[in-house]
């Protein structure tokens, strides 16, 4: 088997979060090869223009759909790689808390907030610039599985004393460091996808799940761009037939509702609430 073909299967096999990361690798590579024919061939042309985000309105309305692609483009390769990095992270422990279709709201929407906090500046300010990059995104994710659960013990070189705020908590400093450094806007659109992960979790908490109607809305979409199963014969239920449920179908039912009972122990109370016995067994069941 080819290396491509690993690639593949890792894409078709893998979740949402690494489909994003293969998208942003993906198009860093496509956008670097453009920008090296585009060199060579010296012609006058600036695609950027066309994917970034725009930070006048004038340009932007014309240009409307950067709202959405900025998110995928990055030219540096450090930026990619550190972007990459806390998104692994973050995705880790928040789809430990939440469902993959409040990852795809949170990500997305925490992004296009973050774009429009770039705009509203630079409409204020009235200079122009542009912006690249999944970092707003991924502060909303970041932000929202930190506020929902700070307490959670992260494992960072053995060290036990270190939890999830702590490290959410340096991510965001460093970044907040290099505002008066340049770049002014761009680290601010970072802080508000961090803000709009704190508002998910906030309403969420009080009984609103933003994701809902956005799931509806990817529920019809699916189900448009997915094509039916055509059954080649009818399968007949019988109705009087009990089911029967095995020992290991009522372990795995009891296994579940442990995880499920430490899982509401730590929303209510944190992490270092649980018992010796039950950080253990939370541990071995995410094996």
């Amino acid at each position: 088997m080819n290396v491509f073909q690993d690639f593949k299967n890792e894409y078709r096999l893998g979740g949402l979060v690494q489909k994003i990361i293969f998208w942003n690798a993906g198009i860093f590579i496509l956008v670097s090869l453009m920008n090296m024919l585009i060199k060579v061939s010296q012609v006058s042309f600036d695609f950027s223009e066309y994917i970034a985000l725009p930070s006048l309105f004038g340009k932007f309305i014309t240009r409307f759909w950067t709202l959405f692609t900025y998110m995928f483009i990055h030219f540096d390769f450090l930026h990619l790689l550190f972007n990459c990095i806390v998104l692994w992270f973050a995705s880790r422990y928040f789809l430990y808390y939440f469902t993959q279709k409040q990852f795809s709201t949170v990500y997305f929407v925490g992004g296009i907030f973050a774009g429009v906090v770039f705009l509203v500046y630079y409409q204020i300010i009235g200079e122009y610039s542009y912006l690249i990059g999944a970092s707003g995104a991924i502060f909303a994710v970041l932000m929202a599985v930190t506020i929902y659960a700070p307490y959670t013990q992260v494992g960072f070189f053995s060290l036990d004393f270190i939890k999830l705020w702590h490290i959410s908590f340096f991510i965001l400093f460093l970044d907040f460091i290099q505002m008066p450094f340049g770049n002014f806007g761009g680290h601010l659109a970072h802080f508000g996808g961090a803000f709009f992960g704190f508002l998910y979790v906030k309403l969420l908490q009080n009984g609103t799940d933003l994701s809902k109607g956005i799931s509806k809305l990817q529920d019809v979409f699916e189900t448009i761009i997915t094509p039916k199963k055509k059954t080649p014969f009818k399968v007949h239920k019988n109705n009087n037939q009990r089911p029967r449920f095995s020992n290991e179908t009522k372990e795995k039912d009891v296994h579940q509702k442990k995880i499920d009972d430490i899982l509401d122990k730590i929303s209510k109370s944190g992490y270092d609430s649980l018992s010796k016995e039950e950080k253990e067994f939370l541990f071995k069941a995410g094996k």
